[in-house]
């Protein structure tokens, strides 16, 4: 994380510590003695979640825990992220963004066991900054999904006559160098609690492929498509973006619009000029 690069930064592998062994976040723990912990570590395969329940919660609810316990007793402050798909399982139809007040109802296995992680390190942790954010994508990609959408559409149009894309899922892309550099501001603060934290705007699937090719100068058609023509183990919420209102009540919700976000990426990752 270049954006802490002002501090001492220990960046653990999965092979240094595990997360859902409490010894080995103990051993890491007494090994580094940190200030902040940032809990990036969880299980993001979501149609997988589906049938590897057991996998999901011991990583994200289970993992979770065990961090938040040895953070409380070492008096480290816990940055734990979490994600959008806390909400979105609702009956009726979503077009208001969800504030950090709004009640999580998840549509997923995924979206389940990362609420239960959020709601662990609550109870268990006094100095806890739960940040849910939403459509990552960052020049170091996902390890746990193999890159990032952004890559993924690219190599796809250049591979394919055409894309197909889904219309009806509206959230908030977010640059990951946006959202560290925001945690970065807030270890230092005392402000604990949920926030949300995306760039501003929205969009869907569909339109944030549109931009992506759009800017890369790449002239692929882009078809856009129902979920339902597109199934997938896990449901996905129709509408999961985030009001960063937490933000906006301390006066730092200076997030840009995703749009200006994905065109540094594109520069950064050397797609464009």
């Amino acid at each position: 994380m270049r954006e802490l690069i002002s501090v001492e930064l220990v960046p653990l592998t999965h092979r240094e510590v595990e997360i859902t062994d409490m010894k080995s976040v103990k051993t890491a723990f007494t090994r580094h003695r940190p200030d902040v912990v940032i809990n990036t570590a969880a299980y993001v395969r979501v149609d997988d979640c589906e049938t590897e329940q057991d996998k999901a919660f011991s990583v994200n609810a289970l993992g979770a825990r065990n961090v938040a316990v040895v953070c409380q007793e070492f008096g480290a402050k816990l940055v734990h992220i979490s994600t959008d798909y806390v909400f979105g399982g609702e009956s009726e139809p979503r077009t208001a963004p969800y504030t950090e007040f709004d009640f999580p109802i998840p549509p997923n296995v995924y979206g389940k066991s990362k609420l239960a992680g959020e709601n662990l390190v609550r109870h268990l942790c006094s100095k806890h900054f739960i940040i849910r954010s939403s459509g990552l994508f960052g020049v170091a990609g996902a390890s746990g999904k193999g890159g990032n959408f952004v890559e993924t559409m690219l190599r796809l149009a250049k591979e394919r006559d055409e894309l197909r894309v889904v219309n009806d899922q509206i959230f908030s892309p977010t640059y990951t160098k946006d959202l560290a550099e925001k945690i970065a501001q807030l270890i230092h603060t005392e402000y604990y609690g949920i926030f949300h934290i995306t760039n501003k705007g929205a969009c869907s699937w569909y339109e944030f492929s549109k931009e992506i090719l759009n800017l890369a100068g790449i002239r692929t058609p882009v078809i856009p498509i129902t979920s339902d023509q597109y199934p997938q183990k896990a449901k996905r919420p129709h509408f999961s973006v985030l009001d960063n209102y937490h933000l906006r009540l301390l006066e730092m919700n200076d997030m840009r619009p995703w749009q200006e976000a994905l065109k540094d990426y594109l520069k950064e990752k050397g797609h464009i000029k």
